[in-house]
């Protein structure tokens, strides 16, 4: 099977349609499926709901698909860095469910491992608990969180092999795996290919078999949000 497309166009084709939920790895811009996010503007395709720690920035990374109105739910735990976000959220332009970080990387785990709720301790007592299903345990209380799958999984690996088989480059791994288990189908964007049999077993981050469809960005942008310098 050759999971190797020509370009983020290519690899997207036949998967994208009005209204899917997409989960979209990334920190801020670091780790960011970026050539993939670009392309999935290109398809005009609208009403989706993105599982993302944040939307970008303004101009760059899933922050364009504000403007282009492509966004119609943000599953997120952070709004700062993208005053687009913040402006479509306070005007009741954009639904956002809140979700705390951890709570959000584990709602993805649990979706991924075929786990439908979890307890957790996080957002008791907060507006987080609104509407949940809470539980004592030994004394403690717990929200219930539902998982969370998607429709497409969008994710950033350093390296890859024909096979899918992954390799994140340091904290650029954040929310990626995670993701990629979490989508019925993962697509992979990645600086570098290898042939089958190249990365060493124990080097290998995220098995083959939860990425389906790989492209190849050589040459990622790979911007800062806030770049601080002396004057």
């Amino acid at each position: 099977m050759n999971k190797i497309y020509p370009s983020a166009q290519a690899a997207l084709a036949g998967l994208v349609e009005d209204g899917i939920s997409i989960a979209s790895g990334g920190f801020g811009l670091c780790g960011i499926p970026e050539a993939l996010i670009a392309a999935l503007g290109e398809t005009g395709k609208r009403g989706f709901t993105i599982i993302s720690n944040n939307c970008g920035v303004d101009d760059f990374g899933l922050g364009p698909l504000l403007y282009s109105r492509q966004i119609g739910k943000m599953i997120s735990s952070y709004v700062g860095g993208n005053k687009e976000f913040e402006r479509q959220y306070l005007a009741g332009e954009l639904q956002l469910e809140f979700t705390p970080q951890g709570t959000l990387a584990e709602k993805l785990r649990a979706g991924g491992a075929g786990i439908p709720a979890f307890f957790t301790r996080t957002g008791y007592g907060t507006q987080i608990a609104e509407g949940k299903e809470t539980r004592q345990f030994d004394g403690d209380w717990y929200v219930m969180e539902r998982s969370l799958t998607a429709d497409l999984a969008l994710i950033k690996g350093a390296k890859a092999d024909r096979a899918g088989n992954l390799v994140f480059n340091k904290t650029a791994r954040n929310f990626n795996p995670l993701c990629a288990k979490a989508g019925r189908v993962c697509l992979a964007e990645v600086e570098e290919i290898v042939e089958v049999g190249e990365l060493a077993a124990d080097e290998i981050h995220l098995p083959g078999i939860y990425v389906q469809r790989l492209v190849l960005n050589a040459n990622p942008q790979k911007r800062i949000e806030m770049r601080t310098t002396r004057n």
